[in-house]
């Protein structure tokens, strides 16, 4: 018996980045959704009635960036709940330094496919 498909948004202002995590991600068997903008993310998230069961965010784009999207979803009254894994070429120390509300992880960039991977079924195991 086959597992239920999870849904994924990724957001990415770099489409290369975008498509090699929707194509790691299409080998797990997760349904994949890609947005190229923080505002883009929120703009879903509102419109769309089925919630992802993860969002991987990249943390450096233009106009909004990954933490800003992190507090808007934290602070409000509909989305505080999803999983959110960072997608970064900062180390850890920076990102985490910028950084005072719940995300589920972290993935550096270059994105390492083992590595998305893990993170992925690990935070999926928990919801």
């Amino acid at each position: 018996m086959k597992s239920v498909l999870r849904r994924i948004l990724i957001c990415d202002d770099v489409a290369d980045d975008s498509f090699l995590l929707k194509t790691i991600l299409q080998a797990e068997d997760c349904l994949v959704e890609i947005v190229d903008s923080g505002a883009g993310v929120l703009a879903l998230l509102e419109t769309n009635h089925n919630a992802p069961d993860l969002l991987i965010l990249d943390v450096m784009m233009p106009e909004m960036n990954g933490f800003e999207v992190v507090r808007q979803l934290r602070e409000s009254t509909k989305f505080p709940f999803i999983s959110i894994l960072l997608v970064t070429s900062l180390n850890d120390d920076d990102a985490n330094k910028d950084l005072d509300i719940k995300i589920d992880g972290f993935i550096q960039k270059p994105i390492d496919p083992d590595v998305v991977i893990a993170q992925v079924r690990r935070i999926l195991s928990k919801s």
